[in-house]
């Protein structure tokens, strides 16, 4: 009996090292400014709570926002550089990621088909990309073969309209994408309309359609720029760019549409009166907090979420640096990486899981103007 005993011991000991043992990188998009090398990699030690560069990727120019494939073996980023000089508009590039070490090589490199790329993101099929272009307020899917490479638009979507702010405002500009977890509908943002548009997706063709309820319209002038789905799926929070605020909806979840439970939550410190924008939106892993990055005001707003998915603001954190753009929630809930693009700084928050605040852990890493970061463990 103490033999088996001592047997299942060392085989629970083994699992949990093995388990804690597991490899993590964290990948971080740039922009091409001050030395800058392209695409960045650092194992993320989590025992110490510490980043050590793995590696440099050159990459064409600027690649902004990337993203990672369900699959965990390609690394995706858009970029202001053009695949090929026939090619109108930006790129999106494909990476290889070694699945032991985490090093990143080279796949191909395509045309966005469109200028000012800023956000890409892959269906939950791994089949397809979709990529929001800023610049020229146009949205496009690309397929994807099974080995990684970017293959051929299989959609493209051109919008027009304007709103109210004459500075941000006098076109559609596309910002970013969110796929719902059944894969069955994408939420497109245009912070030059102040619309949220809502597509059927068609994962077997990698075509869209309006959905039941097409579009949402927020408060004029807004600007809708990220959304952050809850864990739950019940419930959908909105960065209104241009205002400093949270939009709040409830997601019906099988016709895709957004019904508004709160209209413009602010979010910055009471005695803050200087420029601001707001930028990135995540909650935690049980949905119990929110956080929003502020530009200006350099911090990150803490919300709580009800039950009913309405939030409150509880406080702020300062980012360690200025103008956080990308930050990211660990998958395992302990900790929060800000991205402090002018800075040029990362900074790493542990969580407190019980009351949502943030307490800075160590020195931020240097890397040139850090914009989108995505943590990845080796399997």
């Amino acid at each position: 009996m103490k033999n088996i005993l001592l047997f299942v011991s060392i085989i629970l000991f083994w699992s949990s090292v093995d388990g804690q043992s597991k490899k993590e990188i964290l990948y971080v998009g740039t922009y091409s400014v001050r030395g800058s090398q392209g695409i960045y990699a650092y194992t993320f030690n989590r025992a110490k709570q510490t980043l050590t560069l793995l590696q440099a990727v050159p990459s064409l120019e600027s690649p902004s926002f990337i993203t990672i494939h369900p699959s965990q073996k390609y690394l995706y980023s858009v970029n202001r550089g053009k695949a090929d000089i026939a090619d109108q508009g930006g790129s999106v590039s494909a990476y290889g990621i070694d699945p032991t070490t985490g090093r990143l090589s080279g796949l191909n490199n395509k045309s966005s088909y469109g200028d000012g790329p800023c956000y890409v993101e892959v269906d939950k099929t791994g089949k397809y990309i979709f990529i929001s272009h800023y610049g020229e307020g146009n949205l496009t899917v690309l397929s994807l073969f099974k080995d990684g490479l970017i293959g051929s638009v299989s959609d493209a979507k051109k919008y027009t309209g304007n709103s109210v702010n004459p500075e941000r405002q006098q076109s559609p500009h596309i910002h970013s994408t969110v796929v719902s977890p059944d894969n069955k509908f994408l939420y497109v943002m245009d912070l030059g309309t102040d619309k949220i548009y809502i597509y059927e997706f068609n994962s077997e063709e990698g075509t869209l359609h309006p959905a039941t309820t097409p579009e949402v319209s927020v408060v004029p002038g807004a600007g809708p720029r990220h959304l952050a789905l809850h864990p739950s799926g019940n419930f959908a929070y909105l960065v209104e760019e241009l205002t400093s605020t949270v939009g709040v909806f409830s997601v019906d979840k099988a016709s895709g549409a957004l019904a508004v439970l709160q209209d413009s939550v602010k979010s910055l410190p009471e005695n803050f009166a200087e420029k601001n924008t707001s930028a990135d939106i995540h909650t935690d892993i049980a949905g119990k907090y929110l956080y929003m990055s502020n530009r200006g005001a350099n911090v990150l707003s803490i919300y709580t979420i009800g039950d009913d998915g309405k939030i409150t603001l509880i406080g702020h954190q300062s980012t360690g640096g200025t103008v956080p753009r990308n930050f990211l929630v660990d998958p395992k809930g302990q900790y929060l990486f800000a991205a402090n693009q002018d800075s040029d700084t990362i900074t790493i928050f542990k969580i407190n899981s019980k009351t949502g605040k943030l307490t800075e852990i160590g020195k931020p890493i240097k890397v040139p103007s850090p914009v989108c970061l995505k943590l990845l463990a080796l399997n």
